[in-house]
């Protein structure tokens, strides 16, 4: 049934109406990411950073790429929220999970743990509790969070993106030890020698949460534009000197 065979209700107004089901990624939407990825390929971008991928998204859902991220948002759409997040990869179109950077968790500034190493259970907590109010923030403010993936290579032009919920972690679900390299990992209780759910470091504090590339995952390629050089640009939006005014002085 499409929206517009939906019934008319006094209440229906206060029905939270999803853009599109999670990961169900309409095919409008992945042709809409791939004309801003191109569009970038066209002025001479090599590569893609994070602003990009959300600003491709953003403009993918007729959404808004936040300037200041709120807690883990960074693109928005009426009640719904977004945490995009960009990888390489070698294959994207084959890889079976990817690390996601999810902020500078410091159990320091935000819980008054000096030394991380002295137990590493309560600074594996500490982390988590820091994202869980990250994820509170945002929720205040919208219905619904995702995390939303490109998995890129830049040279093939491969592209995979994948969405999943944006989660709080209940830290009694998991352990926590140190690896060779001296940074906490994070597994789930049932499988502590299995792959890793969390990566944190206690040199910078970075936090990286695992994921898992489902199934369902949109792949697609695009192909090579023709390169558009600087002056092709200024002409075709009909740049003039005129439009720069100089001061002197202050």
């Amino acid at each position: 049934m499409s929206d517009g065979d939906r019934p008319r209700l006094r209440d229906s107004a206060r029905r939270f109406h999803e853009l599109y089901p999670i990961g169900e990624i309409p095919d409008e939407i992945v042709h809409r990411f791939a004309r801003h990825l191109t569009c970038l390929r066209a002025i001479g971008r090599k590569d893609i950073g994070g602003d990009d991928w959300g600003d491709a998204f953003a403009y993918a859902i007729s959404g808004t790429h936040l300037a200041s991220p709120l807690g883990v948002v960074d693109v928005a759409k009426g009640d719904e929220a977004w945490s995009t997040k960009t990888v390489k990869s070698t294959r994207p179109h084959d890889v079976a999970s990817v690390r996601l950077i999810s902020g500078r968790n410091s159990p320091n500034y935000s819980m008054g743990i000096t030394d991380p190493h002295a137990d590493i259970a309560a600074t594996g907590r500490a982390v988590l509790a820091i994202w869980n109010e990250r994820v509170n923030i945002a929720l205040d403010q919208y219905k619904r969070l995702r995390t939303v993936v490109l998995v890129r290579n830049a040279e093939r032009l491969e592209y995979t993106v994948f969405e999943e919920p944006t989660e709080r972690f209940d830290a009694n679900e998991f352990v926590w030890s140190k690896n060779t390299n001296g940074n906490f990992v994070g597994h789930h209780i049932g499988d502590p020698e299995g792959a890793p759910r969390f990566t944190w470091q206690p040199h910078g504090s970075q936090f990286t949460i695992h994921a898992t590339v489902p199934p369902e995952a949109r792949r697609f390629t695009i192909a090579e534009p023709s390169v558009m050089s600087r002056e092709d640009v200024l002409s075709t939006i009909g740049y003039a000197d005129s439009w720069v005014s100089i001061r002197d002085g202050r």
